[in-house]
């Protein structure tokens, strides 16, 4: 299986360099295309887990290749897109002269600083089956998908509102370093006694995705969240 060791981190610098391209159209203003590449990333992501663990060539080197690719992908890309939100609200644009406001889009890097700090924390955790807070790139699918949404559903007045882009940063930067533990998604068997909350999420999720199309990326995030909640209280 040695021959193919290279196939993981391939795939990791993939991450990363669908990563830099994500960035670079989030510069440009260009959302749409940032956040196909941030999906292109994703996909990446999840094959070079699946294919270290199918070639059983898991190392410490490729833990730490592939969080600094999730924090270009994902850490950086979601405060790029709001960046782009908060400096092109109202407030920001009616007050652009004013020199402590024209610095307010600079609170979207609190996301990358919470992704930062949140994959170094699991770097350093044991391996679980459950995950330590909202990983970071189901965090950035929330982000980065925001604008479609509200496109979508013909309400981008809410992207202006500066209140909500600074409480989506604060909350969202919470949900990345706090200490709520969230199921994962990958299945040992196909058991539904043992998987069930996999079984919901993921029947709910293709609900979501019929109805709503491309707008239901972040919905999903949002319904992940909102059963984890609902399961440590029962």
């Amino acid at each position: 299986m040695k021959l193919f060791s290279f196939i993981p981190n391939t795939f990791t610098l993939l991450n990363l360099f669908f990563g830099c391209i994500a960035v670079v159209h989030g510069i440009y203003g260009d959302l749409k295309s940032l956040a196909f590449f941030v999906v292109l990333g994703l996909i990446c992501d999840f094959f070079d887990g699946f294919f270290a663990r199918l070639f059983k060539v898991d190392s410490k080197f490729g833990i730490q290749l592939d969080s600094l690719s999730d924090l270009v992908t994902f850490g950086m890309t979601s405060s790029i897109v709001m960046l782009n939100l908060i400096g092109n609200s109202s407030f920001v644009l009616n007050n652009s002269s004013h020199s402590l406001i024209s610095l307010t889009p600079y609170l979207a890097f609190i996301i990358t600083l919470a992704s930062s700090y949140r994959l170094a924390k699991f770097n350093i955790n044991s391996i679980n089956t459950e995950f330590v807070g909202l990983p970071t790139p189901a965090n950035a699918i929330l982000i980065v998908f925001i604008p479609v949404f509200f496109e979508q559903i013909n309400k981008l007045h809410y992207l202006e509102n500066i209140f909500f882009l600074i409480s989506i940063i604060i909350i969202s930067s919470y949900l990345l370093v706090c200490d709520l533990k969230m199921f994962s998604l990958k299945l040992k068997n196909l058991k539904f006694k043992e998987n069930r909350l996999v079984f919901v999420f993921i029947a709910l999720s293709i609900v979501l995705f019929l109805t709503f199309k491309m707008a239901a990326f972040p919905l999903t995030i949002l319904l992940y969240i909102f059963i984890n909640l609902f399961r440590i209280k029962i």
